[in-house]
């Protein structure tokens, strides 16, 4: 469930008494309740930390050692809805310091982490409250509950235990001391990855190097080395927007190699950054806690709270996919090395070779160049296509407004409203590159959606990214891959939007980590359907739609590189469940464990594992131990949801975009998410559907 654990944040101290200037103490006056990022600077964290933290305590103790019998409203309810300050600093803290970071922001986080931890930890293993939770759990068919107020008890309950509240005094102890050292330590996974995206820089000073690069990828690095104080030449980096389009199209093979190596080698160098030792003591005391709470390895632990419940159906899965795809991908492999063997100069296909021949292989094969699809994909058009989707599927409205503070000039909010005009919430966009931001794109929940004293609590939502940014002379076009994170990512935002529960820890996104992906991977299938497309894709000097002889060619291309796309992110699927599945973490080799578990599979040596060990920071630093096989675990929903779809001819039947919505959307955690899903679709999911769109069966 959402714990009462933040973890990050510390640096000033509170000197006596709360500071009337602090906008935390302050009811946020805009008719959202959207926080003041204008007027919240960095000495206003800590003393509504300490504040917060400490009213939480306090009404924690007395929910604790209330003299009434316990009962769900005095005891669940209560807990539910209490900490309303800290969470209010928390989410404003930890959305920006994801994604808009300082030096002040680094030094606070790793202050406030144990701190959280131990106030964590001061709720789930307080012994009197477990028993009046336990009470409540253990007679819960006989207090008449709705089934939303069951789910809310047993979700509690099951907290309680997984946080160590039946363990002795003695483990307890331990498990204190575990859980302040694993926060420090992910976050400083976490820092060190940050610092060595920001410290790369490759700067370009002769420009016969840049031969093959489109004009575009020229100017946005001639700006970024301009930005730099280099102006005359030309700045590439290791974010994504700069590197990927080297990798596509330099005909400078070291170049490629060089950016490549780069970004593959994050915190993987003999220097401060590095995170060997940093994932050496993750993974034990990670270890250690599983162990503690009575699980072989840190995957049993995690994987008993998700609908995949066992390592062992996770591996099942993942086999079954791995297969086709890397039998596919060698496939793949062969035809790029023949293109490069035509070339005559005896060179093999390494990993920096894939993307510059994948391009080439796809102009021979379907006539098709990203590079030609850009200008199409302006990313203000390609938002307004999602936008205008939810619009079809679920008579959504959004308008932009100008009236809401930002924490950045790039970030955009909008209102979105229902089709009878009622509040849905509001949605934050922050789609570019900046030093502060970590790498990557995903959803946050700045306040939650709930029903309280008769008000529906409306979500407030962040959609963030690392896209292409924008030029001089050009707006931010965008590939391929980032109209699918643009698509992916609003998915989770509807997810946030629509939900219509009870309680904030049942609402929205507060779902099983393997079932979170369903929303947000079903909305990656509309990207390319024709009718949609018309909606987005139009030229961003004339305004013409995309001709319809190039989306035929992106249709006849969908399956165009899937072993390569399944590959890397199988392995990286793969190299996550290995890691959590050890018992023994006593001093192992990251760099042959990695080797080992890549081998084990028979990894290619031409594709590199999408994220290695020591940049993986959905499961060093995030939220995805053990489970980065849900995109996979969610593909197999999302390709058999999308069917429901396909299958009446209509990809926006209303009929079943008002059961997506009712059966799944509006729900949140609020029943077995396997139940949700067969409601929806009447059966469990077939898998064939996933290797039949990617074209592995």
């Amino acid at each position: 469930m959402k714990k009462i654990v933040f973890t990050l944040t510390l640096g000033i101290l509170l000197m006596g008494c709360v500071k009337s200037d602090n906008p935390f103490f302050e009811t946020y006056k805009n008719k959202y309740g959207a926080p003041p990022f204008d007027k919240i600077k960095n000495e206003h964290y800590m003393p509504a930390f300490k504040e917060g933290i400490k009213q939480h305590q306090a009404e924690v103790e007395a929910i604790a050692n209330s003299s009434e019998a316990p009962t769900f409203a005095n005891t669940i309810e209560k807990l539910e809805f209490s900490g309303e300050l800290l969470k209010k600093v928390s989410s404003a803290f930890f959305n920006l310091y994801s994604c808009n970071t300082n030096e002040g922001m680094e030094k606070i986080a790793t202050e406030i982490t144990p701190i959280l931890s131990e106030h964590n930890d001061n709720i789930y293993l307080n012994d009197k409250l477990f028993a009046r939770v336990k009470t409540i759990y253990d007679k819960r068919t006989k207090l008449g509950l709705t089934a939303e107020q069951i789910r809310l008890l047993e979700k509690y309950h099951r907290s309680f235990i997984r946080s160590g509240a039946a363990l002795n005094p003695e483990q307890k102890t331990k498990l204190r001391a575990i859980n302040k050292e694993l926060g420090l330590a992910q976050l400083a996974f976490g820092k060190n990855v940050l610092d060595e995206t920001n410290a790369y820089k490759k700067l370009i000073t002769n420009k016969a190097d840049l031969a093959g690069l489109p004009e575009s990828v020229i100017q946005a690095a001639a700006e970024a080395a301009k930005e730099a104080k280099k102006p005359g030449n030309w700045l590439f980096t290791t974010q994504k927007a700069s590197f990927i389009p080297v990798l596509q199209y330099s005909e400078n093979r070291e170049l490629r190699k060089e950016l490549l190596m780069a970004y593959t080698t994050r915190a993987n160098h003999k220097n401060a950054s590095n995170n060997d030792a940093v994932i050496n003591k993750i993974m034990k005391l990670r270890t250690q806690k599983a162990q503690l709470l009575g699980f072989a390895t840190s995957a049993d632990f995690i994987l008993d709270d998700t609908m995949a419940k066992t390592p062992k159906a996770v591996y099942d899965l993942l086999n079954t996919v791995w297969t086709p795809a890397v039998a596919k991908a060698k496939e793949e492999a062969g035809e790029l090395q023949k293109l490069m063997d035509a070339k005559g100069k005896g060179e093999k296909l390494e990993p920096w070779d894939w993307w510059y021949y994948s391009e080439k292989l796809r102009k021979a094969k379907y006539d098709l160049e990203e590079e030609v699809l850009r200008p199409y994909f302006k990313l203000e058009n390609v938002r307004q296509g999602v936008f205008d989707l939810a619009t079809k599927l679920y008579g959504l409205k959004f308008k932009k407004l100008s009236d809401i503070p930002v924490y950045d000039p790039d970030v955009e909010v909008f209102e979105v409203s229902d089709a009878d005009g009622s509040l849905i919430g509001i949605l934050y966009t922050d789609y570019f590159p900046r030093a502060g931001k970590r790498a990557g794109a995903w959803m946050n929940n700045i306040e939650d959606q709930y029903k309280k004293d008769a008000k529906n609590n409306r979500p407030i939502i962040c959609n963030v990214g690392n896209f292409t940014k924008p030029t001089k002379d050009k707006p931010s076009l965008l590939n391929m891959d980032e109209v699918e994170t643009l698509f992916h990512e609003f998915g989770h935002a509807l997810h946030g939007l629509l939900t219509q529960c009870s309680y904030p820890s049942l609402s929205g996104t507060a779902v099983a980590r393997d079932f979170v992906e369903l929303p947000s991977q079903v909305m990656e299938n509309w990207c390319w359907e024709p009718q949609v497309m018309k909606t987005y894709a139009r030229h961003y000097q004339t305004g013409a739609v995309m001709p319809k002889e190039l989306m035929d060619k992106i249709q006849k291309a969908a399956t165009f590189n899937q072993g390569f796309i399944n590959t890397e992110l199988l392995a990286a699927s793969f190299l996550d469940m290995d890691y959590h599945s050890m018992k023994d973490t006593s001093g192992f080799d990251v760099t042959a464990f990695e080797k080992a578990s890549l081998d084990k599979i028979g990894m290619i040596p031409q594709i590199i594992v999408r994220y290695r060990s020591s940049y993986f920071n959905h499961i060093f630093s995030g939220e995805y131990c053990a489970g980065y096989y849900s995109y996979t675990w969610a593909a197999v929903l999302d390709a058999d949801a999308f069917q429901a779809f396909k299958e009446t001819g209509d990809v926006y039947n209303p009929k079943v975009a008002t059961a997506f919505r009712k059966k799944l959307l509006e729900r949140g955690d609020s029943d077995d998410p396997m139940k949700l899903y067969r409601d929806f679709r009447g059966t469990n999911p077939n898998p064939d559907a996933l290797l039949k769109r990617r074209g592995l069966k």
